[in-house]
């Protein structure tokens, strides 16, 4: 019986796997070409990490060993990414080439003798080359190698009359497989490709990751419920190694009876764990990008509520946290914008910083405070917590805010500063109380939601930063749509706002009651400045 695999390429005989057969012969269409006679294609094969590039790449190179009229060798050159020297890295490489194909070895002195290896008469036939892991090298080495492509493929164009095999070279085709370097963003001489010739391997859809889970179900013969697979999916957003985790997790460690149904419950359990027991080589990758120096400002950014960072690759920074798995793109019309990759990334991204920044939170209240009217054994009053949480960020900014991130523009602290202090107000105020406290993130940016579970109810607290007052009266209306999905009858809007006097707080506290939704929304203004 297979087995979900999240760790390195998939064995198809040993792990459960989606064929994307589409994406395969895509890339296999531009190596051999369209017209194989002619030439095939120079590609890049690129996504960020975990997507599958390296296994779409395999079943390219099974399904081209023994055909007659090629040869095809596939190198990983990731061992080779400490070696700065790129003659040393280019005689590597021709080394391998010259051993799979039982060739003699060329010495490379120059990267003229490098592109001497690729020439009829060393070369019995064409040849397809794979290079997985190809930005891992240094950049003078890609652009070393790069440039010598570049010269072959232009001389066989020259020569297009001929056919492949009797070119003077005879590099019938090239795949570069990587997440950075190969699109060309941070070479200096640009990429020698054009970029139409490039096989972007996305997420699984929907139904690709059903289809893995019922896969599992005929093995198995345990049913997965269909809510459990559509969390899966939403939480993951398709992303191949988080898909295979957590199925790894709901079907064997957190798997205890395989004659019931998997259900929520044990999606929730295994979720809980992943989010923050459980290590994870993709995810630990995803922190360690996010939390470095030259990134961190504009991963923190993303978190802000008032509006939503614009995407484009010709932003290094941004190029870098997309192609590492931080984000992802959202598309609205022409534009795009910046979106946490997953919400299950953005949890973790979110609980992450959180300890980073608030390690110490002092006392949420005063032992002998009189707590009745915000906590009783029955219920919770979210909008008189909210009030004494802005008691507590009063008393205590001085040292809290005095080491927390801030913008460089006006030396603020940033908007999620405010949003992870909250969050960690409230799992300190309530964790003596058993109850439940996660944050949700329903879009990916531009808005965070905290949830509440405490004596057997369920209360939902939107988090906002206030703006203008038409962003109030949407924001009024997006709460009460959420707290419906959420199939609560009431829900608390949260402001945080620098200053607000007695007259607007009284103007705007008013508790609104959403006639197309029937949800009650309370709105609570935080005060965050001195």
């Amino acid at each position: 019986m297979r087995k979900f695999c999240s760790y390195g390429p998939l064995d198809t005989e040993l792990h459960y796997y989606v064929p994307r057969e589409t994406l395969v012969n895509q890339a296999l269409t531009q190596l051999v070409g369209e017209k194989p006679e002619k030439g095939g294609h120079y590609i890049t094969v690129w996504a960020p990490r975990q997507a599958g590039k390296t296994w779409v790449m395999q079943q390219v190179l099974w399904q081209l060993q023994g055909a007659p009229h090629f040869d095809v060798v596939k190198l990983n050159l990731e061992y080779l990414k400490l070696e700065e020297d790129a003659l040393v890295v280019a005689q590597a490489i021709a080394d391998e080439i010259a051993d799979q194909l039982s060739l003699d070895r060329i010495a490379v002195e120059r990267f003229q003798d490098f592109q001497h290896l690729f020439r009829r008469g060393v070369l019995e036939k064409p040849l397809i080359l794979i290079l997985d892991e190809f930005d891992a090298l240094t950049p003078a080495a890609i652009d070393g190698i790069v440039a010598v492509f570049r010269n072959i493929y232009i001389k066989r164009c020259d020569q297009g009359r001929r056919p492949s095999a009797e070119k003077d070279f005879l590099l019938h085709g090239v795949a570069l497989v990587g997440v950075r370097a190969v699109l060309g963003v941070e070479s200096v001489t640009g990429s020698p490709f054009n970029v139409q010739r490039s096989v972007h391997i996305p997420n699984l859809t929907l139904d690709e990751v059903e289809e893995m889970f019922r896969w599992y179900e005929r093995e198995s013969g345990q049913v997965v419920t269909d809510e459990v697979i559509e969390r899966v999916y939403y939480e993951t957003r398709g992303q191949p190694g988080l898909v295979s985790w957590l199925g790894e997790l709901l079907t064997e460690t957190y798997n205890p009876d395989r004659s019931r149904p998997i259900t929520l419950a044990h999606f929730d359990e295994a979720y809980a764990a992943a989010i923050y027991d459980l290590p994870n080589a993709n995810v630990i990758n995803i922190i360690s990008k996010a939390r470095q120096e030259k990134y961190r400002d504009v991963v923190l950014d993303m978190f802000r509520t008032t509006k939503k960072v614009p995407f484009s690759f010709d932003d290094p920074l941004l190029n870098f946290l997309y192609l590492n798995g931080v984000i992802d793109r959202e598309v609205e019309g022409t534009r795009r914008y910046a979106r946490f990759s997953s919400p299950f990334v953005q949890k973790r991204l979110f609980n992450y910083f959180t300890r980073e920044i608030f390690p110490h939170t002092g006392r949420p209240y005063d032992p002998f405070e009189d707590l009745s009217a915000i906590i009783t054994d029955e219920s919770l009053d979210l909008p008189n917590l909210l009030r004494r949480y802005e008691r507590y960020l009063r008393e205590n900014r001085g040292w809290l805010l005095r080491n927390v991130p801030r913008r460089k523009s006006d030396m603020r602290p940033y908007e999620a500063v405010f949003h992870f202090n909250l969050y960690a107000y409230l799992f300190r105020f309530l964790e003596h109380r058993a109850a439940r406290v996660w944050p949700e993130f329903p879009t990916g940016n531009g808005k965070i939601d905290i949830l509440i579970e405490y004596a057997g109810q369920r209360y939902g607290l939107e988090v906002k930063s206030y703006l203008d007052a038409y962003e109030y009266r949407r924001a009024v209306g997006q709460a009460a749509r959420y707290g419906r999905s959420l199939g609560l009858g009431e829900i608390t809007l949260a402001f945080f706002i620098e200053a607000i006097d007695d007259d607007n707080r009284a103007r705007y506290e008013v508790t609104h009651h959403d006639e197309e939704t029937g949800v009650t929304v309370r709105p609570v203004f935080v005060e965050t400045g001195e």
